[in-house]
């Protein structure tokens, strides 16, 4: 594959995701980006007093100079990144060459505001390792915030116009797709280059994951102050994890009634294949499963009038079955690495071994409490450990699953015991089996360790699943 270019340049602005985006293009085989190289204070990077065999002065007296070393520098492709305050000496030029990759990069305002707020408050600016994160709340001005906002408006408008008038056209990225592949690997394909992304680069975690009300200290007057900009979504739950597929080896169809279930993975799923089996009189190991997607859609092509539903499991007791079927079991189908990882780097105090005399309630509450704290960490992409389906939000599981075979019918674990049956009947069955509840969590139940604070925690953890589908505290159901 021919680029047709000769550099790139990054077009963005501080706390949108731009390190990021460069850990990911220096990743691709033959891409290099070399920082802010007409960074004011520094060229490149922090501290740097040459780049490429130009030094700052030289750089400040001839940007031009720089450009072209950085274009011909080793390597298929290379480019640097640009903010507002950076050199405008070289933006024009940049801007005009149709031979000058554009890739801009946008966030929404509020949250780069906010996280910028926070980063000059803190003295972090970027964080590799969550341990060392550093937290802070800031006081929310809405006078600074509109020169911010004019200012980022004035700057977007400015590429967009040059863009239109030089007949050229830009890659724009938001900040919400750095965690999607697809994305980073078209980016490389419009590029030009042959090399394609495996995975995410992880160096980079996010600082501030929470939505940007709970990162200033008066929210009331943030609210006010924003209430006729609707285009902020202020009360959208920031989003960081990664995209799912649709799963489709794991769905269930019986062989006459024409259901198929979808299965979000909550440990419910046992009872309700058997009921399937059972309404259907076979056993489980003769329904319909571990096909492909060229196979589920000749099934819903061939069964008109066919139900497709999903059964959702309040998020604390998903967790709490997550954490003892998977991270706190040695058996079968566990996951050690990963249990080994949190015990030893995350600290989560379970023993090696489990038996009966070395781990006591109290202790189960403390571990699932910090297994809960994990999960915080791990659905908003600071942790290097996967998020597995067994935990991760079921909104972003149905997310993945409604684009190729939408459910027709989202149920509750605790309405099951009358919502199949009646399913069933409208599926012409005069008479329903009754499906059974699912296994008890060893070595303890929720019910033995529950409280508000466990409440608290998963709420933290499930904003989007709360919020989504309306749960109530666990304990009320």
């Amino acid at each position: 594959m021919t680029s047709r270019f000769d550099y790139f340049i990054v077009l963005a602005a501080m706390r949108t995701g731009s390190n990021l985006l460069e850990f990911n293009l220096n990743a691709l085989e033959g891409v290099a980006c070399y920082g802010e190289a007409f960074n004011p204070h520094f060229i490149g990077r922090l501290k740097s007093e040459s780049l490429l065999g130009v030094t700052l002065e030289e750089r400040d007296s001839d940007p031009l100079k720089l450009v072209e070393a950085i274009k011909t520098a080793e390597g298929k492709l290379n480019g640097f990144r640009f903010f507002q305050g950076h050199d405008p000496r070289v933006l024009e030029p940049a801007l005009i060459d149709p031979r000058c990759a554009k890739i801009i990069l946008t966030r929404n305002p509020l949250d780069s505001y906010v996280s910028l707020q926070i980063a000059r408050e803190t003295k972090q600016w970027q964080l590799k390792n969550v341990k060392r994160r550093r937290e802070a709340q800031i006081e929310f001005d809405a006078e600074e915030f509109e020169k911010y906002l004019d200012q980022q408006q004035e700057f977007q408008l400015l590429l967009l116009n040059t863009l239109q008038t030089t007949g050229q056209t830009g890659f724009y990225i938001a900040y919400d797709d750095l965690n999607n592949l697809d994305v980073l690997n078209g980016l490389a394909k419009w590029l030009g280059v042959e090399a394609r992304l495996t995975a995410i680069d992880d160096t980079i975690k996010p600082q501030n994951p929470e939505p940007a009300l709970s990162k200033v200290t008066n929210p009331e007057e943030t609210e006010q102050a924003l209430a006729g900009i609707d285009s902020f979504n202020l009360h959208r739950t920031p989003n960081f994890e990664p995209r799912r597929g649709p799963a489709v080896g794991y769905y269930v169809a019986t062989p006459e009634t024409s259901l198929m279930y979808l299965p979000v993975r909550s440990g419910i799923e046992g009872s309700i294949v058997q009921w399937l089996a059972d309404l259907d009189k076979v056993r489980t190991n003769q329904l319909i499963t571990n096909q492909n997607r060229k196979q589920i859609k000749r099934w819903l092509q061939t069964h008109q009038g066919h139900r497709k539903f999903s059964v959702l499991r309040h998020p604390l007791a998903r967790a709490h079955w997550a954490f003892c079927s998977y991270i706190l079991s040695t058996e079968p189908g566990a996951y050690l690495k990963i249990r080994n990882m949190l015990r030893n780097r995350f600290k989560i105090p379970i023993p090696g071994q489990l038996r009966p005399d070395n781990y006591p309630v109290d202790q189960h509450y403390e571990a699932f409490s910090a297994f809960l704290i994990f999960l915080r960490q791990n659905l908003a992409g600071q942790t290097p450990v996967r998020v597995d389906g067994v935990w991760a939000s079921q909104s972003q599981i149905l997310d993945g699953i409604a684009p190729f075979a939408m459910p027709d019918l989202l149920l509750r674990e605790e309405e099951i015991a009358t919502a199949l049956p009646e399913l069933a009947q409208r599926m012409g069955h005069a008479t329903s089996p009754t499906p059974s509840h699912s296994t008890t969590d060893v070595p303890f139940t929720l019910e033995d360790i529950y409280d508000a604070k466990l409440e608290s925690l998963a709420t933290e953890v499930y904003q989007r699943d709360y919020m989504q589908f309306g749960f109530n505290d666990w304990k009320s159901l």
